[in-house]
């Protein structure tokens, strides 16, 4: 069973109707019980960061997500998601993250192309990942983003794509993988990703 974390900003039901078509048992849920029970989980999110990190506090589930990176089971952040996963984020000053991974977030610059980065992107992917694996050459997947990550240290980024310049957008280190693009809403490549992740 995957649980698909519900603390009030998430797109849930794209991301569980993805499971349901790979014919996978999901449960969106905000209890820490079953969290920290299931076999995997799904940290998905939309929206800003400051926001995101108040709800998972009110709820604790910020030391739920943190006990799932340690316990060793998979843990899968999307889009806001991943961004939450860092120590901190632009678009929210002082706000600290869950400190997952090591480095900030910050806003996607100005080089005469639309912000936020809406649309298809093609990716390189930067290392051995065992997400990322089996999607050809080029995979093309869906961005909705105006911020994108820069770690501290670029082992972890497993990677990337061209908008204006070279962005982190994409992260793997043990059991814990995270995507800036939306994998449930990526055709055949997201589900290739969902599937990987699925038979870990």
């Amino acid at each position: 069973m995957i649980a698909i974390i519900d603390y009030g900003a998430g797109n849930l039901h794209s991301v569980k109707n993805a499971l349901d078509f790979l014919g996978e048992p999901s449960v969106i849920t905000g209890d820490a019980n079953e969290i920290l029970a299931a076999d995997k989980v799904i940290l998905p999110g939309v929206g800003a960061f400051g926001d995101a990190m108040d709800c998972l506090k009110k709820n604790n589930l910020d030391e739920v997500v943190c006990r799932v990176a340690q316990s060793g089971t998979p843990l899968l952040g999307i889009c806001l998601g991943l961004q939450l996963m860092f120590e901190e984020s632009e678009e929210a000053p002082g706000i600290k993250g869950l400190g997952i991974f090591k480095g900030k977030i910050i806003k996607i610059p100005d080089r005469g192309l639309k912000i936020p980065h809406i649309g298809w992107n093609d990716i390189a992917v930067s290392k051995e990942s065992k997400i990322l694996k089996g999607l050809g050459e080029k995979p093309f997947v869906y961005f909705v983003h105006s911020y994108y990550l820069k770690a501290k240290d670029e082992k972890v980024v497993s990677a990337y794509t061209e908008y204006g310049e070279k962005l982190g957008i994409a992260v793997e280190e043990g059991n814990v993988f995270a995507t800036q693009f939306h994998p449930e809403k990526s055709g055949s490549t997201g589900m290739q990703i969902l599937k990987n992740f699925i038979s870990l």
